[in-house]
């Protein structure tokens, strides 16, 4: 009996075992599990690259571009380019903004002629943003010039936001950046802004970002870093108070204007800091680069990372923001720009005709220039389980939609008829089964057709209508 009793045992206490295993690992597992991180940024100085573009993280290191590598957004506005972009969420959760730069260099502006306002734009979900605004900022200063790399936060003491920036303008005789802030609740119209950082001297100021700091766990409520030549670190317990200098980045060989647009990240569920910066590398190659921490109020523990710990992605990444995600968010963002690639719709009986875009209106054109009028990413259909909507890709946002059966490039409103009218059924060709052709969701007896080289929904009798409304999707 005592043999038995101790094989019992020990088999009671293997099953012990393994569920107290069980019990441990279930949260390692629950924590890879976490909503990652959201970056919006612009690319470079080219005419394509002063658009925004997304990335995402499931870890806060390695980003994967989203959206095929292609803009989310563009400014048809102002200059009609826009970099620096700031992401903002609101108190409750119900509203976000991005206020970007309104600067194109090389398509009109230049370093020294920008502009004196931001682009913004609104969403009550984060993918499906509003057409944008101008919103005035250096015209407010006076003598102020241009109006670079907004950044905002709430500010609990107003209740409201503090949209802060940098801004050229004459002040006792030094022309010189300086930070200005403002209050806003809207992001369409601001306080009179006052000057919030002025290096003494002729020493200028473009980029700050700061960021909240969880309550309990250091001497200050907030941080800031400065692309200010010293690229200073400092915190402080009140936005618009009094900050204290906690050093610089200089001991860890950054100095000078090597560094741009930091941005600050707070790892989920950890005690880490990345601290981002738009970094011009020996190399020549500007582009961001973590430095990280788990004491961001001791700068003496910021490591600057080596290439090997982190990934950027396949698209340089310069001055953006970065949001940690719910897991509703996550959900949504991957739902609406997944790595969907550029596809065109060529005609079948015009075979060097491709379906394109010309001023909003949709027909079939060969040589088309530039190309991307004729390129759209199918997406999930708007509507209805198994169907396709057409996205514009250079412009984001904007579907193929028919109205009165004629078509054309229209921004999606949300609506349920405008989503009805974008859906689409992808069948087998009518005039050749290894083709393709598209019936309407809500107009079944009708399929995307040419007439005239002109796209239009129409109800398909005849041989030559079957020809015209068939496509071949390609690269």
């Amino acid at each position: 009996m005592s043999a038995l009793r101790a094989r019992l045992t020990v088999i009671l206490l293997a099953v012990c075992l393994l569920f107290t295993g069980q019990a441990l690992t279930t949260p390692q597992r629950a924590a890879a599990a976490e909503p990652g991180y959201l970056m919006v940024h612009f690319l470079n100085d080219s005419a394509t690259g002063q658009m925004l573009y997304v990335a995402h993280s499931a870890d806060g290191l390695h980003w994967n571009d989203l959206n095929g590598g292609q803009p989310v957004l563009n400014s048809k506005i102002g200059t009609k380019g826009v970099r620096d972009p700031a992401l903002v969420r609101s108190q409750d959760g119900s509203k976000y903004w991005i206020i970007a730069t309104d600067l194109c260099i090389r398509c009109g502006s230049t370093y020294a002629n920008g502009s004196p306002n931001f682009v913004v734009w609104e969403s009550t979900d984060l993918v499906n943003w509003s057409d944008p605004w101008l919103l005035p900022a250096a015209s407010l200063v006076p003598g102020g010039k241009n109006a670079w790399a907004p950044e905002a936060i709430w500010n609990p003491e107003t209740n409201d936001y503090v949209l802060y920036w940098a801004t050229n303008a004459t002040l006792n005789g030094i022309n010189k950046y300086r930070i200005y802030a403002a209050r806003t609740k809207d992001f369409r119209t601001i306080t009179t802004p006052q000057i919030w950082i002025d290096p003494p001297g002729s020493t200028a100021v473009v980029d700050t970002q700061m960021t909240e700091v969880p309550a309990g766990t250091g001497p200050y409520r907030y941080l800031r870093a400065s692309g200010d030549g010293q690229n200073n670190i400092e915190g402080s317990n009140s936005i618009l108070g009094t900050w204290t200098n906690l050093g610089n980045l200089s001991s860890i060989g950054l100095t000078g204007n090597v560094v741009e647009g930091p941005v600050w990240m707070k790892f989920q569920n950890s005690n880490q800091w990345a601290l981002y910066i738009d970094y011009n590398s020996p190399q020549g190659v500007r582009e961001y680069r973590p430095i990280l921490t788990t004491n961001p109020f001791d700068v003496s523990t910021y490591q600057l990372q080596p290439a090997a710990n982190y990934d950027m992605g396949g698209t340089a990444k310069r001055h953006g923001a970065i949001m940690p995600l719910t897991s509703a968010e996550e959900s949504r963002v991957l739902a609406r720009w997944p790595s969907t690639p550029a596809q065109r719709l060529q005609s079948y009986n015009f075979q060097d005709r491709y379906v394109r875009q010309t001023n909003f209106d949709v027909r079939i054109d060969p040589n088309v220039s530039p190309v991307e009028d004729s390129q759209f990413r199918l997406r999930p259909g708007l509507v209805g389980t198994g169907t396709v909507s057409f996205e514009s890709v250079n412009y984001p946002g904007y579907f193929l939609r028919h109205q009165n059966y004629d078509f054309q490039l229209v921004r999606n409103d949300g609506s349920a008829q405008f989503a009805a009218d974008a859906t689409f059924n992808k069948v087998a060709g009518l005039a050749d089964p290894s083709w393709s052709s598209f019936q309407s969701y809500n107009h079944p007896d009708r399929y995307i057709r040419h007439y005239a080289y002109q796209l239009r929904l129409d109800p398909i009798t005849t041989t030559l209508g079957r020809s015209d409304a068939t496509f071949r999707v390609t690269n």
